[in-house]
């Protein structure tokens, strides 16, 4: 006799509510069809279901998140790094207390003490039939942001070594829940041979049917979950293994929504709303902001930076700021929506000729104007670098490309060998748009502060009541 499990997914919503209720839609009608005809059948997720851009995961601290999950029906979770690194200690501590689904991450450690109550670094369930799957979840790896929260993720590869073999002698099927990214996921597959079926997540990559890799097959189903995945694994009871696997994934953009859920999303919305209108300051005229020149409002925000982290210079790309600030009462929502990123500042050490390299080239067209995606930044484009600490002086020269002339601190010249301390956006310390901040073997993140929080502390002290 053959079985048949199913596994539904999603991973990477990063709170894109829009397409939530499509999700729930896709995903109720599936389980209920499939427990229907007596099948067994499990909806996980991959981690990244929270995003503090939405206000809705900003006013509830991704709690509400849960609650969406728990209507879906959902049967067991991983996170990812935007639920651990993105809120304070005790906010990811509490934050699936009340979630009706288990949640599983062996790699995480809590340096405070116990792990939270909802932890469990695996799962076991059985099918309808009697076979028995382990599930695994495990967690990016970024501690020098978990350690600053009072977390540690160990290494992966380490956690496997120690559950694998355990798994494999109590299960029939061992599924890796990994929100590590598709590299990761291929060096696990090549390693393990335990292991039959890695749903991935992180890098946001798109495996439509699925990837093979040694004994494991490989999925992941893109962002926002415009995509949902499905893993269809054919168990035979008389061979006493699988005997298939196979992967896909579903366009579910153009389907109908859930009216509950969009119901509930409304909700939502109303709630977040009253938790964010606490107003911050009463602006007796409007704050403007550009993205490709220099502006009052970022002028201040990044002296706030540099005072706060008490640096030699900071600097902001003007884009991190997408509206203006009209006159009358600011409201937490307000700046929310101004400054949505999860960016946290951050301090890095540069030699001087290294800092004035970043400088030249921040001025460039290509920079001010690239359309970042990703790295926390939620813009349009990263916009022109503002300074605080040096003074740049420019010229525009006949093609219309501006260019640095000259670059001073406190009226001196740049040290070329002297390390100054950069206060700046992590973005930065991400990838390759500013290679030599990126290299800095010197780096201090701030946490759990974003940099709206230090837009709120602007516009408190020099833009309130005087």
């Amino acid at each position: 006799m053959e079985e048949k499990l199913f596994f539904y997914y999603t991973n990477d919503l990063h709170s894109n509510f829009d397409q939530w209720a499509r999700v729930a839609g896709y995903l109720k009608e599936a389980k209920d069809r499939k427990q229907a005809d007596d099948q067994s059948c499990w909806l996980v997720d991959i981690g990244d279901h929270v995003d503090r851009v939405h206000p809705i995961a900003e006013a509830f601290m991704g709690k509400a998140n849960v609650q969406l999950m728990n209507d879906v029906g959902y049967d067991v979770v991983t996170f990812g790094n935007n639920e651990g690194i993105t809120l304070a200690h005790d906010d990811l501590y509490h934050l699936y207390d009340h979630a009706k689904f288990d949640v599983v991450c062996a790699n995480l450690q809590n340096l405070r003490g116990d792990n939270p109550p909802w932890f469990h670094p695996s799962v076991n369930v059985t099918s309808v039939n009697g076979v028995k799957v382990g599930i695994i979840g495990l967690t990016a790896p970024f501690n020098a942001f978990y350690e600053l929260l009072d977390w540690h993720i160990l290494p992966p590869l380490e956690i496997l070594d120690q559950y694998v073999k355990h798994l494999a002698e109590q299960t029939d099927v061992i599924v890796l829940l990994s929100h590590l990214g598709v590299t990761e996921d291929q060096e696990i597959a090549r390693r393990y041979d335990e292991i039959d079926v890695i749903i991935g997540g992180h890098t946001h990559h798109l495996l439509r049917t699925g990837e093979t890799v040694n004994n494991t097959i490989i999925t992941a189903a893109g962002k926002h979950c415009t995509f949902v995945g499905e893993v269809i694994l054919t168990w035979d009871h008389d061979l006493k293994k699988l005997v298939k696997k196979e992967a896909y994934t579903t366009d579910i953009s153009h389907l109908a929504k859930d009216l509950q859920t969009e119901q509930n999303l409304n909700d939502l919305i109303v709630q977040s709303d009253k938790v964010l209108e606490e107003t911050v300051v009463r602006l007796d005229k409007t704050i403007e902001v550009s993205w490709f020149r220099d502006t009052k409002i970022m002028e201040k925000l990044v002296g706030t930076l540099k005072n706060w982290t008490k640096a030699d210079c900071a600097m902001l790309n003007a884009g991190v700021l997408l509206d203006q600030f009209e006159a009358g009462e600011v409201t937490l929502k307000d700046i929310h929506r101004i400054c949505p990123h999860p960016i946290n500042p951050c301090v890095v050490a540069l030699k001087g000729d290294e800092l004035i390299e970043v400088i030249r080239a921040s001025f460039t067209r290509e920079f001010m104007e690239l359309q970042l995606k990703g790295f926390g930044f939620r813009g349009e484009v990263l916009g022109r670098m503002i300074y605080a600490g040096v003074e740049v002086e420019t010229e525009i020269r006949e093609d219309g490309q501006e260019f640095v002339k000259d670059i001073r601190m406190n009226g001196r010249a740049i040290d070329p060998d002297y390390s100054y301390h950069v206060a700046t956006a992590d973005t930065f310390t991400f990838g390759r748009l500013l290679p030599e901040v990126a290299k800095s073997e010197t780096k201090k993140y701030f946490l759990p502060e974003f940099l709206r929080d230090l837009l709120t502390n602007t516009l408190k002290k020099d833009y309130g009541s005087r």
